[in-house]
């Protein structure tokens, strides 16, 4: 019984990835073929200046530039509007390589703390110029 068990656990984990692969998602410019999902805009389009009156986690979008690395994972972004700290991880860079000449669009939530505001980037992309 116990082999059993085993044997349809493994089998669990290993299907897995394949029935998640086939659940909704985003359909747009460079995304792949999905059943279902989100067909519309990237969450609202924000000002460096209207973020730090958002509210805690509320999802934004940004372009503009990365102009300098401030520590580890911590950036400065700028706009037409101002400058604010972008928090990225190493992970969210997905292979994009960018300069301060560079354009780009960052997706992440507001974080605001006692005395400062700054973005939980979640996703960043190159824009093409």
């Amino acid at each position: 019984m116990k082999k059993i068990a085993a044997i349809i656990a493994v089998f669990a984990l290993c299907s897995a990835p394949a029935f998640a692969a086939n659940q909704g998602g985003f359909t747009g410019p460079g995304a792949s073929q999905q059943s279902g999902g989100f067909t519309g805009p990237n969450g609202s389009k924000a000002t460096v200046e209207s973020v730090k009156s958002l509210r805690d986690d509320a999802w934004v979008t940004l372009r503009g530039n990365i102009v300098e690395r401030v520590s580890d994972d911590t950036y400065l972004f700028k706009d037409a509007t101002g400058t604010i700290n972008v928090d990225i991880n190493r992970k969210r860079w997905n292979g994009v390589t960018v300069g301060p000449q560079d354009v780009v669009e960052i997706q992440g939530e507001v974080d605001k703390d006692w005395n400062s505001v700054e973005i939980d980037v979640k996703e960043i992309s190159k824009v093409a110029q």
